[in-house]
């Protein structure tokens, strides 16, 4: 519960100004970051050769970029930082997507790992565009659904950063679910 009350306190004292806060909440959230880029990278992207720590510096490093954002607290950091997670995992897939296309490929033999990869990637692309497709339809969905599975936020605090009760987030994450099942469902 400290780390909670410190990561908000810290990010108070960025948005003043001082530049030696985000220095001091690096080691209190990397933690938490590397735990967030294990899940992804391992549970789902399988085989992949953008490391967590890689994947965490690189969500680091857009954080610090966004001056102009007003941080409230520590929920709405990780929320933030989901959503850069997203944005750099999804950017991957698409650059490795390319490159199965002719890019500069090397060449692996095993045909059940090309294959695994190759379907995983897809799979990451065609959520990512069923996530815009659902944010067209209903932003909220789209939000809860970002916040849950690329952040791995808890109902709680899905619900602290949307300001929205948790019965919705309950019952949003169920909808949303819903949606995209039958949306990729229909694109296979």
């Amino acid at each position: 519960m400290q780390d909670r009350s410190e990561i908000t306190q810290i990010l108070l004292r960025v948005r003043s100004g001082p530049s030696d806060a985000y220095n001091q909440l690096f080691p209190i959230v990397y933690d938490h970051l590397r735990e967030l880029a294990y899940m992804h990278i391992r549970g789902e992207y399988g085989v992949h050769t953008l490391s967590q720590t890689e994947l965490v510096h690189e969500v680091y490093l857009k954080l610090i970029d966004q001056s102009d954002i007003n941080w409230k607290d520590r929920a709405h950091f990780y929320a933030i930082a989901s959503r850069c997670m997203r944005q750099i995992l999804i950017d991957y897939a698409r650059k490795k997507k390319a490159q199965k296309r002719g890019g500069t490929k090397e060449p692996i033999t095993y045909l059940d790992s090309i294959m695994k990869i190759e379907r995983q990637v897809d799979d990451l692309i065609n959520l990512d565009e069923a996530l815009q497709r659902l944010a067209t339809l209903n932003k909220r969905l789209a939000e809860v659904v970002e916040y849950r599975y690329f952040g791995e936020m808890s109902i709680e605090d899905t619900s602290e950063v949307m300001g929205i009760s948790t019965s919705t987030v309950i019952r949003d994450w169920a909808k949303a679910r819903g949606w995209l099942y039958k949306e990729l469902k229909r694109n296979i």
